[in-house]
């Protein structure tokens, strides 16, 4: 869902209400593509969201502020000094096309106070945020244009600002109705009427488009060219009531989420064409709406994008590991004859008296084996049966060796390839930058990932997740395998309970006790939270293994989160996102 200029307005109209005359107290830049501007009236600290995502481009007050980096980008540090303390004059739109201008009153470095313009361009993977200064040159923006990328219009500091060329369409801000129809019935026969009323009219997206074709044709599908007289009245009726909303600035803000829940369109006036297909609700406001609509979706296009270079180095060692073994086990294969090389060594050894040289085979018996059958035993014609049977000794030994080493290095390839499935898994579950932070910190103390260079602060962990069983014991949570070796090792008591997914990658899961005896609706809850925070969370009748703390030990030289326990249970339960969320802590 695109967020259209009619719906821009509504916005422009919540922040005029709430912030102007607000001065900015802070900017923030979380990632490449997003700003925040905090800006502080007289009676609130709002936070004002600019993001240039390609499929979530918008502008709105935001209660969910992404997490920041450690080091400011370029962009942000330029905004700092030249916005900080700036108040907010007024916002610019023209018609209802998609770019909204914030114009702050500013200190410069001589004390004069001048006028700085911020542009949210809102246009799909062509979005942006452009700082201008006073005399109307760029100062700097979110996206760069270059002459390499297009001819037409440039985005680069030093140059003039200019607006985004207008399409041909028509804005009802400043044409009749009658036009509105005279350009949609010159549209082409036999195209559908939402498609040639977005195509005729500015500031409209297509969910406004098939509600105004929905309602003029009661849920039947029009084309231009076939419409009667009566449906055009209709359309004509509904399309001057677009119009007032668009001119009294009057809609409310409508959200439509599937029958699970997920939010699927908005737009400024209640919806109708999902019929029962679609939950249609009423949001507070339009940057309350917003906010619903993209936060979880946003949140996970964050993490996915920070966390990419982790899952690249991942997917490549689990896959040389995967390799590594396979090889391995081929040549472990060969390893099984060398009791044959054996064999046939003490033959030769026990006939020497009766052997020549220069014959490339011998048939022998083989006084190992009942009845003593004849073998075939190759020889090198080149070689003394005793030299030969020297041969068969050496390669015997060197494939037991071989063996040996192999069936460790197999061992200790698979284990490996087990703790990198659990930091796949972890990975998965990662929520928050912080989440990402402990895990990359734990890949560079495992020797996957090379360290920084220079001194970094380290960064303080995260306890575990807390939650609360219906009984009232306290079962905590860890987020990665370092936590869980910290949980189950050193803060967990000996009698407290020990929870883990039986052979599948997750979360160690702590029943605290307090030398109580927990029921059994609290073990039951304890082992849906290990579920839960597993790989099995989306599976039914997940098996949970559960001991006392005591039974659970760490081999000397394991990788961390790997324990090994003995004297435990095991429960099957069914993840329920419901329970967790009624069992997890208040703060």
């Amino acid at each position: 869902m695109a967020l259209d200029g009619a719906f821009l307005r509504h916005i422009k109209k919540e922040i005029e209400e709430k912030a102007l005359e607000g001065r900015v107290e802070k900017v923030y830049q979380p990632n490449r593509e997003e700003m925040v501007l905090v800006i502080r009236t007289y009676t609130d600290h709002l936070k004002l969201l600019l993001s240039a995502r390609a499929n979530s481009a918008r502008i709105h007050f935001t209660r969910f502020v992404p997490e920041n980096p450690k080091q400011p980008p370029m962009l942000c540090m330029l905004m700092r000094k030249r916005l900080q303390s700036a108040r907010l004059l007024r916002l610019e739109q023209q018609g209802l096309e998609r770019v909204l201008c914030l114009v702050f009153d500013a200190v410069n470095e001589l004390g004069d106070h001048v006028e700085l313009r911020l542009y949210m361009e809102v246009m799909g993977r062509y979005s942006n945020i452009i700082f201008v200064d006073e005399k109307g040159k760029i100062i700097d923006a979110l996206k760069r244009v270059d002459a390499e990328m297009t001819s037409e219009r440039l985005v680069l500091p030093g140059l003039s600002y200019e607006l985004p060329p207008p399409q041909d369409k028509i804005c009802l801000l400043q044409a009749s109705v009658e036009e509105a129809e005279t350009r949609i019935r010159a549209s082409k026969d036999g195209t559908e009427l939402s498609k040639a009323i977005l195509n005729a009219l500015q500031g409209v997206s297509p969910i406004v488009c098939r509600e105004l074709a929905y309602r003029t044709g009661h849920g039947a599908e029009l084309r231009v060219g076939t419409m009667g007289e009566e449906q055009w009245q209709r359309f004509r009726f509904f399309l001057r009531q677009l119009q007032e909303r668009m001119e009294d600035i009057s809609g409310e803000p409508y959200m439509a989420s599937n029958l699970s829940g997920r939010p699927v369109d908005f737009t400024y006036f209640n919806i109708e064409q999902y019929g029962t297909g679609a939950v249609v609700g009423k949001q507070e406001n339009f940057s309350d709406l917003l906010d619903a609509f993209y936060d979880e979706r946003d949140r996970q296009e964050r993490m996915r994008v920070r966390s990419q270079d982790l899952l690249r180095l991942l997917s490549n060692t689990s896959e040389r590991l995967s390799n590594k073994i396979n090889k391995q086990k081929a040549e472990l294969s060969t390893c099984a004859k060398r009791d044959e090389l054996k064999t046939y060594g003490e033959l030769l050894s026990a006939n020497l008296y009766r052997l020549e040289k220069g014959a490339p085979f011998v048939d022998l018996e083989n006084y190992w084996e009942e009845g003593m059958p004849l073998v075939r035993v190759p020889m090198d014609p080149l070689l003394t049966p005793s030299e030969n049977a020297q041969k068969y000794f050496k390669e015997y030994r060197k494939a037991k060796t071989a063996e040996e080493k192999l069936t460790e290095q197999i061992r200790q390839a698979s284990q490996e390839l087990q703790y990198i499935d659990t930091v796949f898994d972890e990975l998965s579950r990662a929520q928050t930058e912080r989440d990402l932070s402990e895990i990359r910190q734990e890949l560079m103390e495992e020797g996957y990932v090379r360290r920084s260079k220079g001194k970094q602060r380290p960064q303080a962990a995260a306890a575990p997740m807390r939650f609360v069983s219906s009984e009232g014991f306290l079962i905590l949570v860890g987020r990665n395998n370092r936590q869980n070796d910290k949980l189950t090792l050193k803060t967990a008591n000996n009698r407290d309970i020990w929870f883990h997914t039986k052979n599948i990658p997750g979360s160690h899961t702590i029943l605290v006790t307090e030398g109580r005896e927990p029921g059994e609706v609290s073990l039951r809850e304890a082992a849906m939270l290990a579920a839960w925070h597993s790989r099995g969370k989306d599976s039914s009748q997940v098996p949970v293994d559960y001991t006392q703390v005591r039974n659970v030990s760490k081999p000397s030289g394991a990788k961390p989160g790997m324990v090994i326990y003995v004297n435990y249970n095991t429960v099957y339960v069914t993840p329920e996102e419901d329970l967790v969320s009624r069992l997890e802590e208040k703060s």
